[in-house]
């Protein structure tokens, strides 16, 4: 669910279950600024009755009451929407322990420690002995890049953010303008889709391109942030992930591991050069070039001819 959604659903919820009297359609509007900012009443009408329902299926319980004031009015009363008391055995507390270390390089490791000797106080029982047996396996996010933990607040406070990012195939950064939606892991490296203003299109950024520091800036988003963001279909496409073609390329013996974790076809040429076949898709020239002169693309010619074009493109910058 992207943020946005997830965000006009918690306000909307805050706000049914914080009144003491039934608001209506036109009162709740007013309250919240995503409602605000939808244009015509009947975007806001489609948007609130998406939203009630999405509520629904959560779980929330949602009163509709009648002829108020000529308007139909809408709360969710504390004493039907109260959680039951959590009740935990040995290797639910566990599994619970093992989620919140996923986090203890990144800034939710305190609300994920929060959050645990909250249950705790509660009466979760200790886990020592349920986390032993599964403490070969101690799952983690790394979070290396400075620019995580401001793109983080970015994408939670919907603000725009400028930074300077080098592509694969330049020398040297350029600033972007992006409005940040949603950040997302994949295969051990963080991505950042939102809308790049200059170019007036979704784009993906990998974080360990991001140069200096991310500079938050003034003012609202100027695109509509969609409810559901591709982040790793886009990359996955864009790192040759779906295969429509079989590239046969030379690799330097010792080099290319991830290259060679790809291949369908791997042999030894004698001369410290192997010789590889890799499926792949859209934007594998992009990612030979990364690996510089310890590949050479044999066939088929087009994507030889792209990775020379973007090593020319290197080497002029």
């Amino acid at each position: 669910m992207a943020i946005a959604k997830a965000e006009r659903l918690m306000n909307l919820a805050l706000c049914l279950l914080g009144t003491r009297r039934p608001l209506s359609k036109r009162e709740l509007r007013g309250s919240i600024e995503a409602y605000l900012e939808a244009g015509s009443d009947d975007s806001f009408n489609r948007m609130f009755e998406r939203d009630k329902d999405d509520l629904r299926e959560l779980g929330l319980v949602i009163e509709t009451v009648e002829n108020l004031d000529g308007d139909t009015g809408y709360l969710a009363r504390r004493d039907s929407n109260r959680l039951p008391p959590i009740t935990l055995d040995a290797e639910e507390a566990a599994a619970l322990g093992l989620a919140a270390k996923v986090w203890q390089q990144a800034r939710l490791a305190g609300a994920a420690s929060g959050a645990l000797q909250k249950l705790r106080a509660a009466g979760m029982p200790e886990t020592e002995d349920a986390y032993e047996v599964h403490s070969a396996l101690e799952p983690r996010i790394p979070v290396h890049e400075a620019a995580f933990e401001p793109l983080m607040l970015a994408c939670r406070d919907r603000r725009p953010v400028t930074f300077d990012y080098r592509k694969a195939n330049s020398a040297r950064p350029e600033q972007r303008q992006v409005e940040p939606w949603t950040l997302e892991c994949w295969r051990g490296h963080w991505y950042l889709a939102g809308w790049d203003r200059e170019r007036g299109a979704e784009r993906v950024f990998r974080l360990s391109r991001i140069t200096g520091k991310v500079r938050s800036r003034a003012g609202a988003f100027s695109a509509e942030v969609p409810d559901v963001v591709t982040v790793r279909e886009t990359v996955e496409s864009w790192a040759g992930e779906t295969a429509t073609r079989t590239a046969r390329i030379r690799l330097r013996a010792g080099a290319g591991y991830p290259l060679r974790s790809r291949a369908i076809a791997v042999r030894e040429r004698g001369d410290g050069w192997d010789e590889l076949e890799i499926p792949y898709g859209h934007g594998l020239d992009a990612w030979l070039v990364e690996f510089g002169p310890d590949v050479v693309v044999e066939e088929p010619a087009d994507l030889r001819a792209d990775v020379v074009d973007r090593l020319r493109a290197v080497a002029k910058d």
